[in-house]
């Protein structure tokens, strides 16, 4: 069983940065971070695979920067330069087994509570 809990969410104006941290327990494997914004789908954000490779959604390449303390098994999302169209509860992910490449949504099996994150114009 995996656990995750999110933090660091808030409210920051438009160029503003904020630092996500995803604290994990168990065996993570893949993991995620995704956003879901009123009246619109859930979108991946930022994925980690179990090797390190990483990928981005094209509208935050860039900007954004995700990262994993394996010894504190703990996922980042610094989030810079931010734009009000960033406004959305921000989720973290895992599959919670070892995996490679970029792994679709609907097979993460753990998901965090979320956090939100509001910019203002």
């Amino acid at each position: 069983l995996v656990q995750l809990a999110e933090s660091g969410g808030g409210s920051v104006q438009a160029g503003g940065s904020l630092r996500l941290a995803c604290a994990a327990s168990g065996n993570t494997g893949c993991m995620g971070w995704f956003r879901q914004a009123p009246g619109k789908e859930r979108e991946g954000v930022a994925r980690i695979d179990s090797g390190g490779s990483i990928t981005y959604t094209d509208s935050v390449k860039g900007r954004f920067t995700i990262s994993k303390d394996n010894a504190k098994n703990t996922l980042f999302l610094q989030m810079n330069s931010l734009k009000p169209e960033d406004t959305a509860v921000y989720l973290c992910a895992a599959y919670g087994e070892i995996c490679y490449g970029v792994l679709p949504d609907r097979l993460y099996k753990y998901w965090g509570q979320g956090t939100q994150v509001t910019v203002s114009s």
